[in-house]
């Protein structure tokens, strides 16, 4: 059960502590009370699916922001059988914002990269809040070219509100670290997918987010600011977020009805959050299935799609 619970959660909530409360009644007494707490999961799942067939996009912001949702290392070490971290982009430092290790997914070896935030206000210090450095997206490149090297395909976990806007950051070339990482991927000769985990946020999403499919779960959000950024900017009030998440259509129904996102991870009934082996398991099967497409084809065709793919997601407007 997640500890924290966002308000639309609250019916659900309430359930799952009555559900609570009569197995310890019956487990305590000779009162035989199977059928009570039958019809009450029942009435349960019935309550989660309707709460989620009616969640509006800031609703969903809400879930991909969840305290107790699943991130980068969390995934990572329920899907994978073997998992080798790397650190250092060799030239400056190790960015703890960004995690990067040669894994191995039942027969499958890949290089997984993914941007990591922490739960804890000591852990989220250690993670910068998951805004990366320049240091991070470099450390992301280098190992992306290690995977090209020995032909392992790339997989990236975005969850990020935004690469790191600060004075040292800019010092030390975050838009030139971002722009090199999104050049790189463009032409790289294996395999990348990319799968959107909780936030998507601007330049540093992307940093990580070129590849040959854009996967996003259900719960998330991508765009190029935050609805309290855009609020802030067109209403000048940041209260309007609401609106401004509608306005700009940032979940990911939004972008799979665009042709931005290539599919849409279906979460575990209520949210990620409250079943991080069920999420695992999910991602896992997707990865190695869309693998195994993606692997069907040459290395040239692949890059052909890619950049095709890229085109595709602007229009050109000649006056």
């Amino acid at each position: 059960m997640s500890k924290t619970v966002l308000e639309f959660e609250k019916p659900i909530h309430d359930l799952e502590q009555k559900i609570i409360e009569m197995e310890i009644m019956s487990s305590d007494s000779n009162v035989d009370m199977k059928n009570e707490i039958k019809k009450l999961r029942k009435k349960l799942v019935d309550q989660s699916k309707k709460i989620n067939k009616s969640l509006t996009r800031w609703q969903r912001v809400e879930l991909a922001r969840h305290a107790d949702r699943p991130h980068s290392l969390d995934l990572i070490e329920l899907m994978c059988d073997s998992w080798v971290e790397l650190h250092g982009d060799r030239l400056f430092g190790d960015d703890k914002a960004i995690v990067s290790g040669i894994a191995r997914i039942d027969d499958q070896r890949m290089v997984i990269i993914g941007q990591q935030k922490g739960r804890t206000t000591k852990d989220n210090l250690y993670r910068n809040f998951g805004m990366p450095y320049p240091e991070g997206y470099r450390k992301a490149l280098r190992h992306m070219k290690l995977a090209e090297k020995y032909g392992l395909p790339v997989v990236t976990l975005v969850d990020t509100i935004g690469a790191y806007p600060g004075l040292e950051a800019e010092e030390r070339g975050q838009a030139e670290a971002i722009a090199r990482n999104l050049f790189e991927m463009s032409h790289l000769t294996v395999p990348i997918i990319v799968i959107v985990i909780g936030e998507g946020a601007s330049g540093g999403a992307l940093g990580i987010g070129v590849g040959d499919r854009l996967i996003m779960l259900e719960n998330t959000w991508y765009s190029v600011i935050s609805p309290e950024g855009c609020a802030s900017i067109l209403y000048r009030d940041a209260t309007q977020k609401k609106k401004a998440a509608e306005a700009m259509r940032v979940t990911a129904q939004d972008l799979r009805e665009m042709g931005l996102a290539d599919r849409i991870i279906n979460e575990p009934l209520g949210g990620a959050h409250r079943d991080y082996k069920g999420t695992a398991q999910i991602v896992k099967d997707v990865i190695l299935e869309e693998l195994a497409e993606i692997t069907q084809v040459s290395v040239e065709k692949m890059l052909a799609k890619r950049i095709e793919k890229i085109e595709k997601m602007g229009a050109w407007e000649v006056k």
